[in-house]
């Protein structure tokens, strides 16, 4: 067994063959754990999906003066909403920004504060 072994290793091909293999399963493993597929469809940047209350928020922002389209992200504990993040197209002014805040902080019932508003780029 061992002198079959060695043998084997001693084969120029033998040796090319395993190293080759070796250097695919290292960049399939590498492939995995930086490229992870996603299950989910990618509706919008980073393949994040809104939900229906975000979706609802962002129509509403949209109607504003100045604000143009709007993507919201609420963030939640234990399903009641704790923060947002508005990204909005549009005016980038100071009236604009605290029509958004307002409209988005009594919408979700979270303080002004929580609410973080970002023009798009």
């Amino acid at each position: 067994m061992k002198g079959s072994v060695k043998k084997l290793w001693q084969n120029k091909t033998f040796r090319i063959v395993l190293i080759l293999a070796v250097a695919l399963l290292l960049l399939l493993a590498v492939w995995l754990v930086f490229f992870p597929t996603s299950t989910y469809s990618q509706s919008t940047a980073g393949g994040y999906q809104p939900t229906t209350q975000e979706t609802r928020l962002s129509k509403l922002l949209t109607e504003i003066e100045g604000v143009g389209k709007t993507t919201v992200m609420i963030g939640e504990e234990n399903g009641v909403p704790k923060s947002a993040i508005v990204v909005f197209q549009g005016e980038d002014g100071f009236l604009t920004r605290m029509r958004v805040i307002e409209v988005t902080a009594t919408a979700l019932n979270i303080s002004p504060t929580d609410v973080l508003v970002y023009p798009s780029v």
